[in-house]
């Protein structure tokens, strides 16, 4: 066997080989030994049939691609090993010629990734403030919270419960009907369509009123955009939330815990304290990782970044309660390739900034210890209540286990780099190398690095 090699830009090479004559031929006596099971031959039993006889019968050019299926798997496995590449996804084969076999593969190489001087990046963390209007906002959200619908005689207002009739046609077509339905009436909401709401504001009970609203171009029910809808409704009730006083009492309604109104407020700026302090933990973390990746030298093949869009486009469809892509893209009127290439700034900067995390989990040996995902689960079963026994199962599987060691892992990963970003981390890290750290960052790059 003889190979070449041709280094191409982007972390791949390209691989001519030429298989040599004796390895064909065993090949092909390989390939004939399995069609000989499955082909009847006219006047041999099977599997009785002569190589020969076989040839006559099929083609030889049909046993050969049948040699090939095996020749080239086997082959290129060698040529990767005698060129000493470490090759990630499958090769691109293209074959050159068939007497002799010769081809070339496009092999995907794993990514170089430089993190540079990353220990010296030093960044201020930003304080954690709550403002009193913060207060104050979480208490008026208790307060409507405890508020009761109550009755009232008056006109319709904004932040109203009306029960209603209502009925709506789109070219004498009907599109809704219903008697007796619940609707809060919310400003510049835009259900069922925008400008609703405000048709109903001053209505008195037992009112009916008809108007007309165009459907936007954004509407959910293709069928309806751009057309008119002509709408009936009746007004039956009328309800207005009764806004307790902000006092000791109201506090005591809330819970035991709270014995007057002071105690309430120093609960609510407790938990508003720990939200802003989270949040500017994650702020100072992606500020400290965009730092980072900023100064990287990230090159990886296009077999990853094409692995990254498929997942995103996935995570769309998903994410959009779409039942499959196929769906999803009839619906936004869009191809595949057009949908690509719109993602690919967010896939680019997803998996470089994995790449980047799973460098440095590598550079400052982070890991996930066994014990620490048993934990997790644990956690997570106890917020489940009466499901608990069902997600520690569920959990359980390698594929959730390894899920749960990724984010694990992301998470130290980051902690990790606050530290140094913040000059409160030590010189050589605290965490030994361990078993059960994968050896990417994320799942979503994952898939790209297989070999």
């Amino acid at each position: 066997m003889k190979v070449s090699a041709e280094t191409l830009e982007n972390r791949q090479t390209r691989l001519t080989i030429e298989v040599a004559p004796e390895e064909v031929e065993s090949s092909m006596d390989k390939a004939y030994r399995r069609l000989s099971k499955k082909v009847v031959v006219p006047g041999f039993r099977k599997g009785k049939a002569p190589r020969s006889i076989m040839e006559l019968h099929l083609g030889k050019e049909v046993l050969l691609e049948e040699a090939l299926e095996d020749l080239i798997p086997e082959t290129y496995n060698k040529a990767l090993e005698e060129q000493g590449l470490e090759a990630i996804g499958q090769p691109e084969i293209e074959i050159v010629e068939r007497q002799p076999v010769k081809y070339k593969a496009t092999v995907s190489l794993k990514p170089i990734i430089d993190l540079g001087d990353y220990r010296f990046v030093r960044l201020e963390p930003e304080k954690a403030e709550v403002t009193q209007e913060e207060i104050d906002k979480v208490i008026e959200q208790l307060r409507q919270q405890q508020a009761p619908w109550e009755p009232v005689e008056g006109p319709v207002s904004f932040d109203d419960l009306v029960t209603m009739d209502v009925k709506g046609t789109v070219a004498d077509e009907v599109i809704v009907d219903q008697k007796g339905i619940q609707y809060q009436v919310l400003r510049e909401s835009r259900r069922p369509v925008a400008g609703f709401a405000e048709k109903l504001e001053g209505m008195a009970k037992g009112e009916t009123r008809e108007f007309n609203l165009s459907f936007p171009e954004d509407y959910p029910d293709k069928k309806v955009v751009g057309k008119e809808g002509s709408f009936k409704v009746t007004v039956s009730e009328i309800k207005r939330k009764t806004l307790p006083e902000v006092n000791d009492e109201f506090a005591k309604s809330l819970g035991e815990e709270f014995d007057n109104l002071d105690s309430l407020r120093q609960r609510v700026t407790q938990q508003l304290q720990k939200m802003a302090e989270d949040a500017a933990q994650h702020r100072f973390e992606e500020k400290a990782l965009d730092t980072v990746v900023g100064f990287s030298k990230v090159v990886y093949p296009p077999v990853m970044l094409e692995h990254e869009l498929e997942h995103l486009l996935e995570d769309q469809a998903r994410q959009l309660g779409q039942r499959g892509l196929e769906d999803y893209l009839k619906n936004i009127n869009k191809t595949k390739e057009q949908l690509k290439e719109e993602l690919k700034p967010a896939a680019t900067e997803r998996l470089t900034r994995s790449l980047v995390l799973g460098k440095l989990a590598e550079e400052e040996k982070i890991a996930v210890e066994p014990q620490e995902i048993e934990a997790e689960i644990e956690k997570l079963a106890q917020m489940a209540g009466e499901r608990a026994d069902d997600l520690r199962k569920g959990l359980s599987t390698p594929d959730a286990r390894y899920s749960i060691a990724q984010r694990l892992l992301v998470k130290k990963t980051l902690e990790r780099l606050a530290l140094i970003a913040s000059g409160q981390a030590k010189k050589e890290s605290q965490a030994p190398a361990a078993e059960a750290s994968p050896a990417e960052a994320e799942k979503s790059s994952e898939t790209g690095q297989q070999g």
